[in-house]
C-alpha cells in the first residue's frame, strides 16, 4: 500500500506521460504539475529512506534520464524527499517559495551544471618540488637519521606545507584561469578528500559543453601524469539551484 510521494525535481516543462522511467524501489517515475510547477514523482511504501549508495545512484538517474531526454531546466530536490499529499507541497513549498522557484527557473533556462575534482599524489608531488628544490631537500636530508628538536620538526615540517599549498595554488590558478571565464556562475566547494585539491562546479550555457570540455581536456594534458581530472558534464544543478 502506498505511504507517499517521493519527489525527485521541479521541471519547468511537463514530462509526457509516455516517457516511462523507473524510479525509487522500481516504481514508475510520473509527472504533475502543480500551481504551474512540474514535480516528478514516483509513488512510495516507506515514509523515510536511507542515503545509501543503491537509493541516492537512483535518485540521480532519474533526473538525468530526463535531462538526456531533452528536458534540461529542472530544480532537483534533495534524496529522501517524502511526502503525503500534494496540498502539503503548496503549503511548505509553492506558497512560501514561489516567486524563488520562478527566479532559479529563469536563471537555469538555457544552462547546465558541470563539475571538476582534481585529485593528485602528494608524495610525488612532495618528491618533484625537492627535486627543484635542493636547499629545501638538503635541509631535509640532513635531519634524516638525528634526532630533532621541536623547533626543527616544526621549522622543516611547515616550509614543506608551504611548498606543497604553493604548488597546489598554482595548479588550481590555471584551471580557474582557463575556466571560470566560461562560466556564468563559479562555486568553489571543500575537497571532500586528502587527495583531491579542488572540487569545483560550473554554471555554463547548455550548448558551449563541448568546447568547455576541451578546455578542460587541454589543461589535462598540460598536466599530464601529474593530475586525476573527474570531469561530470550531466548533473542536475542542485549547486546553482538553492533557495535562499
Amino acid at each position: 500500500m502506498a505511504t507517499g510521494l517521493y519527489l525527485y525535481g521541479i521541471f519547468a516543462d511537463q514530462i509526457p506521460d509516455e516517457m516511462v522511467w523507473e524510479g525509487i524501489d522500481h516504481e514508475l517515475v510520473h509527472s504533475e504539475v502543480i500551481e504551474g510547477f512540474s514535480f516528478l514523482y514516483s509513488v512510495v511504501h516507506k515514509e523515510k529512506y536511507l542515503a545509501s549508495r543503491r537509493y541516492l545512484i537512483c535518485h540521480e538517474k532519474v533526473l538525468e534520464n530526463v535531462m538526456e531526454a531533452g528536458f534540461h531546466t529542472l530544480l532537483p530536490l534533495r534524496f529522501g524527499l517524502v511526502v503525503k499529499t500534494w496540498e502539503t507541497v503548496i503549503e511548505q513549498l509553492i506558497i512560501p517559495y514561489q516567486n524563488q522557484l520562478k527566479e532559479l527557473f529563469t536563471k537555469l533556462s538555457g544552462k547546465r551544471e558541470v563539475s571538476i575534482k582534481i585529485f593528485w599524489d602528494s608524495p610525488s608531488e612532495l618528491k618533484r618540488i625537492l627535486e627543484c628544490n635542493q636547499e629545501l631537500k638538503k635541509q631535509r636530508d640532513d635531519m634524516l637519521g638525528k634526532t630533532l628538536t621541536m623547533e626543527e620538526i616544526i621549522y622543516i615540517g611547515q616550509r614543506i606545507e608551504n611548498s606543497l599549498y604553493q604548488c597546489k595554488q598554482e595548479i588550481v590558478q590555471v584551471f580557474r584561469d582557463q575556466l571560470n571565464h566560461c562560466a556564468q556562475e563559479v562555486v568553489e566547494n571543500e575537497p571532500m578528500m586528502d587527495d583531491m585539491i579542488y572540487n569545483t562546479a560550473y554554471l555554463i550555457p547548455w550548448d558551449q559543453e563541448s568546447e568547455f570540455s576541451q578546455k578542460v581536456e587541454a589543461i589535462d594534458q598540460q598536466f599530464g601524469d601529474r593530475l586525476r581530472i573527474r570531469y561530470n558534464n550531466l548533473t542536475a544543478p542542485y549547486t546553482f539551484a538553492q533557495l535562499m
